[in-house]
């Protein structure tokens, strides 16, 4: 692994370059079309600074830059101009394949749409990613089930998406993300297609991965679900206006 899951007191153990930043973002754009009529700053000039094991939400509306940003800290696109430092190493200098590597083992994605292949079973959509892996079958069985049923799908494992409510898929997806226990889970909008006791439901998933020592960062619209995080950064026309504790939070 890149780096393994660890309290902050076991950071000298996790490679060159290891710091208890788990986000190190310096003065960072995205520019489109730079230069041009139509240019767009996605994001401008911001700076930003994640500790291991916070449960941060990254707030602001449609077209704020919000999941521009998710993008650049989920190694899915890279910055324009600036800086940034993935537990202590520099995204920009790293190859595809590395990046490629981090996505696969260290970072777990949640998207609004679920994402999940209507033909698989919840099991096998749990399992797709780990066999990108490598992981032999009877490992990968094992993992995508254990995951299946710390989300309480238990009794869901051999039922097909179309199968399952709104809320049993969005577990679905929550398990395929930790499957593999990695240090981060990236959640963008991950209630945006939920009735609210299902969405509170996720979220109290979300919060129990992070009082176990996982790093959640939160990608919403939603003030009210911004304030079940326990940080909130505001974003606005591609820049941070604002970054505080929360109001509440969510006991778990």
């Amino acid at each position: 692994m890149f780096w393994k899951k660890a309290p902050r007191s076991d950071v000298a153990e996790q490679g060159a370059g290891a710091t208890d930043l788990l986000i190190d973002v310096r003065q960072m754009s995205k520019i489109y079309n730079e230069g041009r009529e139509n240019e767009v700053r996605a994001l401008d000039n911001i700076s930003l600074e994640v500790k291991w094991g916070e449960f941060l939400c990254i707030l602001g509306q449609s077209g704020s830059g919000k999941s521009t940003l998710m993008n650049i800290l989920g190694c899915l696109d890279i910055p324009t101009y600036g800086t940034y430092y993935l537990n202590g190493q520099a995204v920009s200098d790293m190859k595809p394949s590395v990046l490629s590597g981090i996505r696969n083992r260290e970072i777990g994605f949640i998207f609004q749409g679920f994402n999940l292949i209507p033909a698989l079973t919840a099991l096998e959509n749990v399992e797709l990613p780990l066999i990108y892996r490598g992981m032999s079958r009877e490992e990968r069985r094992q993992l995508a089930t254990d995951a299946l049923i710390s989300v309480g799908l238990e009794k869901r494992m051999d039922h097909r998406p179309g199968e399952m409510s709104g809320g049993q898929q969005q577990r679905v997806a929550i398990a395929r993300a930790v499957a593999a226990n990695p240090p981060i889970i990236m959640a963008d909008e991950p209630t945006g297609n939920l009735d609210s006791a299902s969405g509170l439901e996720i979220m109290r998933q979300l919060s129990t991965l992070n009082a176990q020592g996982t790093s959640i960062i939160l990608i919403t619209h939603d003030n009210h679900l911004a304030q079940m995080a326990k940080r909130i950064v505001t974003i606005q026309d591609g820049h941070i206006i604002s970054d505080a504790p929360s109001k509440g939070g969510l006991d778990v």
